[in-house]
């Protein structure tokens, strides 16, 4: 399989070739302080192969040593992007900054110990395909 990913700002682009082992979605309290959201959405390979195809120079890498949680980004945008992690054995995707449609699903929710207190039943509140008129 081959997957296409991109930054925000479209300065970085990349290229995934494999397939995925897993792909979950983690509440775990570092996760949702570096996406800003409910959970971050990534998919990890021990095979797949990351390869840059343009803007190289701007991907920054953040490394929480005391916890061992990196997290790679655009330097000119902030997007989250791919990282080779676990002495480069790991590369995990954040699902959100790919270009094209997913032909997997989540496989679990992982930390949800960790679950925001307004992450609940979010099926249940109103849903906009737009930005509403009252905000």
């Amino acid at each position: 399989m081959e997957y296409n990913g991109s930054c925000l700002c479209k300065e970085v682009e990349y290229k995934i070739v494999g397939t995925f082992d897993s792909f979950y979605l983690c509440h775990c309290k570092l996760c949702r302080k570096d996406t800003g959201s409910a959970h971050a959405a990534n998919l990890f390979s021990s095979t797949a192969k990351l390869e840059w195809i343009k803007g190289q120079e701007n991907v920054r890498r953040f490394h929480l040593k005391k916890f061992n949680h990196v997290k790679a980004f655009c330097a000119i945008c902030g997007s989250a992007l791919p990282s080779m992690q676990m002495d480069d054995t790991l590369l995990v995707v954040p699902a959100g900054s790919l270009d094209c449609n997913l032909d997997v699903a989540p496989n679990a929710h992982i930390f949800i110990s960790n679950k925001a207190n307004w992450d609940d039943k979010l099926e249940t509140i109103k849903s906009f395909q737009h930005l509403p008129d009252e905000q």
